[in-house]
């Protein structure tokens, strides 16, 4: 990988898309760090800290806030709060890696007005029904929290405009081979090779 500012790649979706599943088939793509989020949000009971969150409280967060730490952040469901410290860019930098960051539909545009090179992906399930039948079968939300998440995502799916690529996720073979087709495509763009295409013109002479 040569000295270019690191790419960043944004993963939004509905919860319940599978959008983490295709964050991590990114990760398997060589040269490449995941941006873990902070959220005051409490762990479920499956989740360790430091592997796609870091849980803190809400004051600790506010702190982060005030202290300008966030790349984005925003607020989810009017509850907790989400947000990604500027630091995994500055260590995507230091480790010459890509940046990935699964952030929701607010965070993805705060991303893209600060860094207008970020190559947004959006993971739609194929239909409301499936994406109910995915919620409900994790057994974790009420009814009402059901109907908010489905609303939430039809709030978010008018959104898709914004984003730079859209993978509909019904089947996470394919899927996930369209998200690191994009991440490779985007590694091959001309002005992230500027450097590479200029050594190989030396070679000719000039």
């Amino acid at each position: 990988m040569s000295s270019a500012e690191p790419l960043v790649l944004i993963v939004s979706g509905p919860s319940g898309s599978g959008k983490s599943t295709l964050v991590e088939k990114l990760l398997e793509l060589s040269g490449m760090l995941l941006a873990v989020s902070c959220t005051t949000r409490p762990p479920r009971k499956t989740e360790a800290s430091a592997k796609w969150y870091n849980f803190v409280s809400e004051a600790q967060f506010r702190e982060m806030v005030a202290r300008g730490e966030f790349l984005e952040y925003a607020q989810v469901f009017g509850k907790h709060w989400y947000g990604t410290p500027r630091k995994w860019l500055d260590q995507a930098r230091k480790q010459q890696k890509d940046l990935v960051l699964e952030i929701d539909v607010q965070g993805a545009q705060q991303v893209k007005q600060a860094l207008p090179g970020a190559v947004a992906i959006f993971v739609l399930p194929p239909s409301r029904a499936e994406l109910e039948r995915r919620i409900r079968a994790r057994g974790q939300d009420s009814e009402d929290e059901i109907g908010r998440r489905l609303e939430r995502a039809r709030q978010e799916l008018l959104s898709f405009s914004s984003y730079d690529y859209a993978v509909v996720n019904d089947d996470l073979g394919r899927a996930g081979r369209e998200v690191q087709a994009v991440a490779l495509a985007a590694r091959c763009r001309v002005p992230r090779r500027e450097e590479c295409i200029g050594e190989i013109l030396k070679s000719f002479g000039g």
